[in-house]
């Protein structure tokens, strides 16, 4: 798996987790704020319907109380004159099918438009008994077919009392089509259920069910548990199926009829808003995911291309910093090889001089022995001046000998220079790999750690090249001191022979000329033991040139192994 694809799952996850949730709960809320508007805005309707239903029924209804004030005593006496009002408010009402009555003995009063049918009694009908059972109060009756007017109507019903007895009823018919009217309009969609029901569960003004049609009964009971819960709660919702949609009803009573209005609204209508804005809140979520996303893989793309091009130039560089360090190995390798060569020689030097000094004790020896037996002297004359030959040239040879280690010390400081060059290089490529590593970020940290450790680490080198160079100058002053001491010794040499040879022609002077042979091996002897101290400081300090340089091949090693250990992390950035 790349690493763009791992981050962006990374990311990805919890975003989505996120969004989904986010989108769950704010779908939640706006569900139930919708749901909760949805129902008051049927609440709203109903109780506005009832309104309209209590405006509309409150003339006809005031109609009756009127009439019932005109008969407050009960019906006239005079008959005719009883019938003439009952004429005259009909005719007052036109539109509507009149006014209409009867007395407690049977005697029907009525408008013009109104005709009895045969064998018609008023005691029996439901609005004439219903007025008696309000005793006083008005009587709204269920929605039929009157025979009296022949229309679907109400009937609004009062009964009159004379001397505290019954002494009649009047009556006047509703129409249903004004009625009717307000029942549709509360409804919004083809799907909305609106009508009006019976205490005993009678359809009003519905348009399928006919008032004879009972809610609990219609349809083979389909709707029974509808109905029953409805005329149960008689002012509350209600949720049920209908035809297998789910409905949510609301009733209400209309307080004027006794009468319950009932809204159904399918819960898909209800919900509506709340689906369209949880797929809406959903698409936008999902194009702003995806749109998030796609910003963040665009971002994470070229982040991924710049920690290429920086890892492919660090692997470069980190690859250069491998060979250089191979190549310091080695040369550090020879460098310890060539001083040891060097210490080795001087070792040889220090034993030759500890040689001469035991030679030039011997000759002290003879030249005093020579001064007091001058005799023996003449003898031993030709070997002494021998012998001092022998000597001059072993001290050329240490000359030349030093001569040749100063010569050998000048190529030390053309190797010092090189390990302090290489050093350098060092350090200014761990400066610019920490740079590369500041820029990578939190992938670079450890990158930036192990080039901060090599640059420490060339700064150790140079610290030491500074030592070694210190330590070559006290050679060079040993070794010029010791060419002069040498040179000096040899000079004497050579006067010891001259004097030897004057030996032949001043034989006389023998015994001066030894005196002065023993001063001038006494003097070599001080020589020789200087040179021998100086060839011993000489020898620790190549032995510490050595010892520095192994631990410059060490640490050239070390930044051999780091080199390696910024090639692999810069493997892993460029993946």
């Amino acid at each position: 798996m790349s690493f763009v694809r791992r981050s962006l799952i990374l990311i990805g996850v919890p975003v989505a987790a996120f969004f989904i949730l986010t989108t769950i709960i704010v779908a939640a809320l706006v569900s139930n704020f919708t749901e909760e508007q949805a129902y008051r805005l049927m609440y709203s309707n109903m109780r506005e319907c009832i309104l309209n239903f209590e405006n509309t029924l409150s003339a006809p209804s005031k109609m009756v109380e009127g009439m019932s004030l005109i008969f407050k005593d009960g019906f006239f006496d005079d008959d005719s004159q009883t019938s003439e009002v009952f004429e005259k408010m009909s005719l007052a009402y036109s539109e509507f099918p009149g006014f209409y009555g009867s007395s407690v003995n049977g005697k029907m009063f009525k408008g013009q438009n109104i005709k009895l049918p045969e064998g018609y009694s008023a005691r029996e009908a439901a609005w004439y008994t219903g007025a008696v059972e309000k005793e006083g109060e008005t009587f709204y009756s269920d929605v039929y077919v009157n025979e009296l007017t022949n229309v679907l109507a109400v009937t609004i019903s009062r009964a009159i009392y004379k001397d505290g007895e019954l002494d009649g009823v009047i009556a006047f018919d509703f129409p249903m089509e004004d009625l009717q009217a307000f029942v549709g309009a509360v409804k919004t969609d083809l799907l909305d259920w609106s009508f009006i029901l019976s205490p005993s569960g009678d359809f009003f003004m519905d348009e399928e069910y006919t008032p004879e049609d009972n809610i609990i009964t219609v349809e083979d009971g389909a709707y029974k548990k509808i109905g029953e819960k409805l005329l149960e709660v008689q002012d509350d919702f209600v949720s049920g199926k209908v035809n297998g949609i789910k409905y949510v009803f609301r009733i209400a009573p209309i307080p004027m009829t006794g009468w319950y209005y009932v809204l159904g609204k399918s819960v898909s209508d209800v919900n509506a808003f709340s689906s369209a804005t949880r797929i809406l809140l959903s698409a936008a979520f999902f194009f702003l995911f995806v749109v998030i996303m796609a910003i963040t893989a665009f971002i994470i793309s070229r982040m991924r291309a710049k920690e290429r091009v920086a890892s492919n130039h660090l692997i470069n560089e980190t690859h250069n910093l491998a060979l250089s360090s191979k190549e310091n190995a080695v040369t550090a390798q020879d460098q310890s090889a060539a001083v040891k060569e060097i210490v080795a020689t001087m070792e040889d030097n220090t034993a030759l001089s500890e040689d001469i000094s035991k030679k030039i004790k011997d000759v002290s020896g003879v030249a005093t022995k020579t001064s007091s037996d001058v005799a023996e002297g003449v003898s031993f004359l030709e070997k002494n001046v021998s012998q001092l030959r022998e000597i001059a040239s072993a001290n050329q040879n240490t000359i030349e000998g030093i001569k040749s280690l100063g010569d050998k010390i000048e190529n030390i400081w053309d190797i010092v220079t090189l390990i302090n060059s290489v050093a350098d290089q060092a350090k200014i490529i761990a400066f610019n790999a920490e740079l590369e590593a500041s820029t990578a970020g939190e992938a670079g940290r450890n990158f930036h750690i192990v080039a901060t450790e090599i640059r420490r680490l060339a700064d150790g080198i140079i610290g030491g090249t500074k030592e070694i160079k210190a330590k070559i100058n006290e050679i060079q002053q040993s070794s010029d001191t010791l060419i002069l001491a040498s040179e000096s010794g040899t000079e004497k040499i050579r006067e010891g022979v001259a004097n030897a040879k004057n030996l032949e022609e001043r034989f006389s002077s023998i015994k001066n000329a030894s005196e002065i042979t023993a001063d001038s091996a006494g003097d070599i002897t001080t020589i020789i033991q200087q040179q021998a101290i100086a060839s011993e400081q000489i020898l620790i300090t190549l032995k510490q040139i050595a010892s520095g340089v192994d631990k410059f091949r060490g640490a050239t090693e070390s930044v051999s192994e780091a080199s390696q250990k910024l090639q692999v992390i810069a493997e892993e950035l460029r993946k």
